[in-house]
């Protein structure tokens, strides 16, 4: 998905034409003389690297067009699949709303193609799509077996899942007790003054860790367990991969956006509270694109750069209050002081590792990165007030590659 934009699907014919047979009725087959996947590890064998030309790249060496290019080609066909499986479904069934759960429901991008093309009304996306969300419908088919009831029903404009913080928390009391306790350095704010306070360290730059209340179910962070900086800032999408990250500086970062706000900013089809649509930046805030291809990354594309990819496209996640009041309040302080109602939103972890759960999870991706502060609950952290705790400067060793 990240990559896809510095390319062009020049191989998308050779993926149809060999690899994946995309029916008329929306059905699909795989060629499997070209993947190894069955048996073992690895995804492509030798005939995937003939096919194309090249051979697979290797963790961490160079990226080149060509990556670009089949990136691109990959992403194409799993637009046209995903849409040929779309289109019949609704034929079959007669249904105006979509549900999508599996593991391609969080390819975000294919979701924006398939909410532009208008063929539901509505789409939601479980977002825990994939293996993961498998457990949470098993429990559910349980509970319905065994109570004989259905789960309640969300009304129209209303989404059952709450935001999908089903995670363990942590209450305020408790953090402050383990920061005491570890001889953390910190200042206990009241909630207004929480918000004020981040709002300005974004405004300046800053890279702020932010964990509050229960934890996000699923892969995305959505304010709950997020690091988070200033959209408007050219050097943000960098510096947050590099430095924080420890990832290519190419990949790019969601914006998180007060949900009633979303509509001045981006070309939205559906709301997304879970950071699973791809929608576009708005005309009127676009900046022309002068390069193509891997030489662009660089690039300013838009009145909000670091969030915008090479084709003007954001992955959106819409803040509402009434799902995560905290990071609501939160962007409608920095609103408030800029005028921006959007914040950069990334995962809180480094490559390699999940996302933090824990207090002391977070205060270790902390120390450990180039983030400036961290806030936990109503706590607040400064890097440079924690220069009697050591860093491990050898613990990138202990962490494998993606």
């Amino acid at each position: 998905m990240g990559l896809a934009p510095y390319g062009l699907p020049r191989y998308a014919s050779v993926i149809k034409e060999n690899v994946v047979s995309l029916k008329s009725d929306g059905s699909f087959s795989l060629n499997l003389n070209f993947f190894t996947f069955l048996e073992g590890k690895k995804m492509v064998g030798k005939a995937f690297e003939e096919l194309f030309g090249h051979p697979a790249r290797q963790p961490e060496t160079e990226l080149s067009q060509f990556h670009c290019d089949i990136a691109a080609s990959i992403q194409q066909v799993t637009n046209e699949a995903v849409i040929g499986l779309a289109n019949t479904a609704r034929h079959l069934t007669g249904e105006h709303n979509l549900c999508i759960a599996g593991g391609v429901g969080l390819n975000c991008v294919t979701n924006g193609k398939l909410s532009e093309a208008n063929i539901f009304n509505r789409i939601w996306i479980q977002p825990a799509a994939g293996d993961a969300g498998s457990a949470l419908g098993a429990a559910l088919d349980a509970q319905a077996q065994i109570t004989s009831k259905r789960p309640a029903s969300a009304s129209i404009n209303s989404d059952a899942m709450k935001g999908s913080l089903l995670g363990p928390e942590f209450s305020d009391a408790k953090i402050r007790d383990c920061l005491i306790q570890n001889g953390y350095v910190f200042t206990d704010l009241t909630e207004p003054v929480l918000y004020e306070t981040v709002s300005h360290l974004l405004n300046e730059g800053k890279v702020v860790g932010w964990f509050q209340g229960r934890m996000e179910f699923g892969p995305r962070a959505l304010g709950a367990r997020s690091i988070i900086g200033d959209p408007r800032r050219p050097e943000m999408q960098k510096t947050m991969n590099l430095r924080i990250k420890y990832r290519e500086s190419f990949r790019p970062f969601a914006p998180s956006v007060l949900e009633n706000m979303a509509g001045a900013y981006f070309d939205m089809h559906e709301i997304s509270p879970y950071m699973l649509i791809v929608s576009h930046v708005r005309l009127d805030l676009r900046h022309p694109i002068l390069q193509s291809g891997i030489g662009s990354i660089n690039q300013i594309r838009s009145d909000l750069p670091a969030i915008t990819h090479l084709d003007y496209s954001a992955r959106i996640q819409t803040v509402g209050a009434d799902s995560n009041p905290r990071f609501a309040s939160l962007i409608k302080s920095f609103y408030e002081l800029t005028g921006c109602p959007i914040v950069v939103n990334t995962s809180f972890n480094v490559r390699g590792e999940p996302i933090v759960c824990t207090p002391q999870d977070a205060l270790r991706c902390f120390m450990r990165t180039d983030m400036d502060a961290l806030i936990l609950g109503t706590c607040l952290l400064k890097k440079t007030d924690q220069l009697h705790h050591e860093i491990d400067h050898n613990w990138r060793e202990e962490i494998p590659l993606d």
